[in-house]
């Protein structure tokens, strides 16, 4: 087999490990960077945001710690930036590596909240002071359980909530009554800006208006949904999102950078660096290095990349790009609707087409359309139904990209 493991060989050389590279390996990536590359939410990388992961790398810049650099300022300067386009001005920002991270970040924040609430510190006792935590979500990504897991709090300590009819939006009502049934016991409500196979969102600033009643800590997972905030049309799904308590927002997602980059918001950040604080001699005294907010303390200078597209592109530059990929959604659902067999599992909200076939296998056709050349789905089940999904979030997709991807699908 061409990828079988095999024993280290002789240095070729940078010219025979490029050679090598070529032939052996670079034939089988995806091309995840393309305009086609529908699977998962996978955003592109625009072209400053690639100058400034080249300098990333030629640079190599740990951004730990003030000591000895102004790459953290960097990172505030960006973490302002995202903040101020995403309407989040009561929150501050630390980078991390994806949305699986940040959603774990928020939530360890969210943990430290409860034992506040009770009394105790989870950092310094452990999880287990707390004793019966309730998470409550309507559709929690999976993302969230995972991190329930790291977090020692347990996949199983999340109970659904209703959702909507026909919706993934949770039934603000029955999250109300949820809540009551706790007698008073603090929570956490992980709340959805975004789902990934329907793009619902929940009411954000009603869940908020339950706090008056009801003590819980919000978590907003708005992995790519809040970018809908550039666009004056969609602002509104994301109504209330700084009212959370923290916030998920996945960068290299609908913001196009290289992978891996995201940030994790919150309203806490006391909170934040009391359970993240690292204190060694050698590192000095603890403060606002971003090494005391995250669960790393090296890391690359992920913000390099942010900052050169929101500095090269904008608020508006930006904004295009969002609306381009929702009317291209609904593009590609207005031709699966037109076409006799296909047909839409929910509405197309914003980019993100959950559509399946009368009689042809979802399976069969993801493997088809792969096959091709053409462009590459994932597959996903809604309310029980086998589908497919597209998902649009690539700055370079086009109308003609959509065309092609409607015509592979008939094949």
């Amino acid at each position: 087999p061409p990828h079988a493991p095999r024993p280290l060989p002789e240095g070729a050389g940078l010219e025979g490990a490029l050679a090598e590279f070529s032939e052996r390996w670079e034939p089988g990536f995806a091309g995840s960077a393309g305009p086609r590359y529908l699977g998962f939410v996978t955003g592109g990388a625009t072209p400053a945001s690639i100058a400034g992961d080249w300098l990333t790398s030629v640079l190599d810049q740990n951004p730990a710690t003030l000591q000895d650099s102004s790459a953290p300022a960097l990172e505030r300067e960006t973490i302002g930036w995202l903040a101020e386009l995403l309407d989040v001005p009561s929150h501050t920002g630390a980078f991390v590596s994806g949305a699986t991270m940040s959603n774990t970040v928020g939530l360890a924040i969210a943990r430290e909240w409860l034992g506040e609430r009770l009394g105790v510190s989870v950092a310094d006792d452990g999880v287990a002071a707390l004793g019966e935590v309730a998470v409550l979500s309507a559709s929690a990504h999976s993302s969230i359980f995972k991190a329930l897991s790291m977090l020692g709090i347990g996949r199983n300590r999340l109970r659904a909530v209703p959702a909507l009819p026909g919706r993934e939006a949770i039934d603000v009502a029955a999250l109300d009554e949820a809540l009551t049934a706790l007698g008073g016991r603090p929570a956490i409500v992980v709340a959805n800006a975004g789902t990934v196979n329907t793009v619902d969102f929940d009411d954000l600033r009603a869940i908020a208006a339950l706090r008056e009643r009801h003590g819980f800590w919000l978590h907003a997972d708005a992995a790519f949904g809040a970018f809908t905030a550039l666009s004056p049309a969609h602002a509104d799904l994301v109504a209330g999102l700084d009212e959370a308590d923290s916030i998920c927002v996945d960068l290299h997602k609908w913001l196009n950078v290289p992978y891996d980059s995201a940030v994790q918001f919150t309203r806490r950040r006391d909170l934040q660096a009391q359970v993240f604080r690292n204190a060694a001699a050698y590192l000095g005294e603890p403060g606002d290095d971003p090494l005391h907010l995250t669960p790393e303390n090296s890391r690359r200078l992920r913000a390099l990349a942010a900052w050169f597209t929101l500095r090269a592109y904008g608020r508006d530059g930006h904004r295009a790009i969002v609306e381009r990929n929702i009317a291209q959604a609904h593009h590609l659902g207005d031709l699966l609707e037109s076409a006799p067999g296909w047909r839409l599992l929910a509405p197309v909200r914003v980019n993100v087409v959950c559509f399946t076939h009368d009689t042809r296998d979802p399976s069969e056709i993801i493997e088809t359309v792969t096959a091709s050349g053409e462009t590459f789905l994932t597959p996903t089940v809604l309310w029980g139904a086998r589908g497919i999904r597209a998902a649009f979030s690539n700055w370079r997709t086009t109308p003609r990209d959509v065309d092609r991807v409607f015509r592979a699908l008939l094949k």
